[in-house]
């Protein structure tokens, strides 16, 4: 899927695959620990002579906007001049499915954007993460790692399969949500009246009712395709985007606010001109 995303972002920019100068794989989940998931796109894309650099960068479910802020700088700075960058997930793989409170929620999906220096034109205006690591076991997956190696036995259904404890995520989770949009929005001059679009990470049904109750979005400006699309993990934020772009709904020099929360529990807050 994410090569697949990979192409229809190239296509769409009317770029060729030897125009990638960096390849970053933005996945909540990779596709096996090693090599890095960006490497295996970079097969998939045909590229294996090709000596594009490939690495990940990953933050679960915030991975799209890490990767996207950390690459602006990056870009900034003159050390890559275009880079691409895949979210691809299969959540349905390392769902306990007998556990409704988490396997209802899930979607796969996989979206891919270009990155390149802009003329100022599009921007981001600023951003902010922070990451309260009192809350790293409300949802993990504990196994496959060095702590609960494939080599040791272990319950698969308990330690190897996402686990979650909902309220306590929803708790601190609103909390950050608040604080980091105060952090963001600080010091830019702009309230969350100015901003023409709201990209959430699609969390649930639930969370993304008390996010907008929460920081009072209206409905209008708050993009919502979990019906149709479910928790994508990574990819939840860049597809929400892309379905903004598509259905021309969102237009050049319109300001947009990602936000969301991830394991670990992070937060992460972008402002974006487009």
């Amino acid at each position: 899927m994410g090569a697949q995303a990979a192409l229809e972002a190239l296509k769409n920019a009317e770029l060729e695959l030897t125009d990638i100068d960096v390849i970053i794989g933005a996945c909540g989940a990779g596709e096996q620990p090693i090599p890095c998931t960006a490497a295996l796109i970079q097969k998939q894309l045909g590229l294996e002579t090709s000596g594009i650099a490939c690495f990940d960068i990953n933050s679960t479910c915030l991975s799209f906007l890490t990767a996207l802020d950390t690459i602006s700088y990056l870009i900034d700075g003159g050390r890559f001049k275009r880079a691409l960058i895949v979210s691809s997930d299969i959540p349905s793989a390392g769902i306990n499915w007998q556990d409704l409170e988490t396997c209802s929620i899930f979607g796969d999906g996989a979206a891919a954007c270009i990155v390149e220096k802009s003329d100022s034109s599009s921007r981001i205006l600023n951003s902010y993460m922070e990451t309260h690591s009192i809350g790293s076991s409300f949802c993990q997956v504990e196994a496959g790692g060095t702590r609960i190696p494939p080599s040791q036995s272990f319950d698969h259904q308990r330690y190897g399969l996402f686990s979650m404890d909902g309220k306590k995520v929803f708790k601190l989770a609103k909390r950050l949500i608040i604080h980091t949009k105060e952090i963001v929005f600080n010091n830019t001059g702009l309230t969350l009246e100015d901003i023409d679009w709201f990209v959430p990470h699609q969390a649930s049904l639930l969370a993304m009712h008390h996010m907008r109750k929460c920081l009072k979005i209206p409905q209008e400006k708050f993009v919502d395709i979990y019906a149709t699309h479910g928790n994508q993990m990574a990819a939840s934020i860049p597809t929400a985007l892309y379905d903004i772009i598509e259905n021309k709904k969102l237009k050049r020099g319109q300001l947009i606010y990602f936000l969301g929360t991830g394991a670990g529990i992070s937060s992460g807050g972008m402002i974006l001109e487009y």
